[in-house]
């Protein structure tokens, strides 16, 4: 079947395409445009399933209706799950989203916003590398709708919505202290993102609460792009040296799965040897045996709050300060810290 163009309709019809468009748009009253032409030009449309082009819809209101949403990665669980959230909201509001992933790499997101803004986005909703600054000052300057989300720029106020991380980790921690645990482990990554920084300052504030000093032994720090060996040769420093660990935090799902992984290749039993946690979690946490105590994070709640404070900067609603929430995380305990 031919496709059907804007220009096709008002041809057929002998209209012109303003009045095609304004009609298609529901303005066709205001534009004292008769209810007969109306009529004609719905008809017309019904019977041939003419549908408008949306970008070409959206400019002709100064708007692209597209969202653009840049993240570390789809196929991490925890921003695939938010990038549904968000695109099932948006299109609730009729709105399109374009995912990209920056891998991580700051000239690759850099690279992205701009091609964005080259694709007219409305807004962009970002998981940043917290490595891009000068982006994220241009933006601010050109007033170009933006919603940070998961991380954020701590020096510059902006619109974001994160969780908090630090109660989170402390939250664990103290509870695998409740337990008995004396001896716990930190599993984290290497310096350089807001989240990772604020969970480690949980694992060490629940720790002096409880008047342990904390080993720096037992904090092993991962290159994320090594995680796989480096897990690894961590677990081992920590589970089987003298004075072995008997609870790990990961500060991660990631982390957590390939730590699982490890523990039963070096026949280390969980909870019996080792209690484990971790910050997030994978859909299998809760059917694998032991299941997987895990730090929640609401995803719903990240992806509907990151949307909503988009729309209203898009929609141009006046604000005095900056949109910010922090949501609360959910400690969901189950069998791989053991009992006390």
């Amino acid at each position: 079947m031919k496709k059907l163009y804007l220009k096709d309709v008002a041809k057929e019809l002998n209209v012109s395409k303003t009045a095609v468009s304004l009609v298609l748009n529901g303005k066709g009253d205001e534009n004292k445009i008769s209810q007969e032409t109306q009529q004609k030009i719905i008809s017309f449309v019904k019977e041939h399933n003419y549908i408008p082009n949306q970008l070409a819809r959206g400019l002709s209101r100064g708007k692209s209706e597209t969202i653009g949403l840049i993240i570390p990665n789809i196929s991490d669980t925890f921003y695939s799950k938010v990038a549904g959230v968000i695109e099932r909201k948006a299109k609730e509001k009729g709105y399109t989203v374009l995912f990209s992933s920056s891998y991580e790499d700051p000239k690759t997101e850099g690279e992205l916003i701009q091609s964005m803004l080259n694709r007219q986005v409305d807004g962009l909703i970002i998981a940043s590398t917290q490595k891009n600054k000068k982006e994220i000052e241009f933006l601010k300057k050109e007033k170009f709708p933006f919603v940070l989300f998961d991380r954020f720029y701590p020096e510059h106020d902006t619109d974001y919505v994160i969780v908090d991380n630090f109660y989170g980790t402390k939250k664990v921690t103290e509870h695998l202290l409740g337990l008995g645990r004396k001896h716990i482990g930190f599993v984290t990554l290497k310096p350089g993102l807001e989240p990772i920084a604020q969970r480690l300052q949980g694992y060490h504030n629940a720790l002096q609460g409880h008047n342990i000093v904390a080993n720096h032994d037992y904090v092993k720090e991962i290159k994320r792009e090594e995680y796989f060996s480096e897990v690894e040769e961590a677990l081992k420093d920590l589970v089987l040296c003298k004075q072995p660990v008997d609870a790990i935090v990961f500060s991660t799902h990631y982390l957590a799965s390939q730590g699982l992984r490890v523990l039963k290749k070096l026949k280390v039993k969980v909870p019996d040897d080792v209690a484990i946690v971790s910050f997030d979690e994978l859909s299998a946490f809760d059917i694998v045996e032991p299941p997987v105590t895990a730090v929640v994070q609401p995803v719903k709640e990240i992806g509907c709050s990151a949307i909503e404070i988009l729309l209203s900067k898009i929609a141009g609603e006046v604000q005095t300060k900056f949109q910010t929430k922090v949501l609360k995380t959910k400690l969901e305990i189950r069998g791989s810290c053991g009992n006390k």
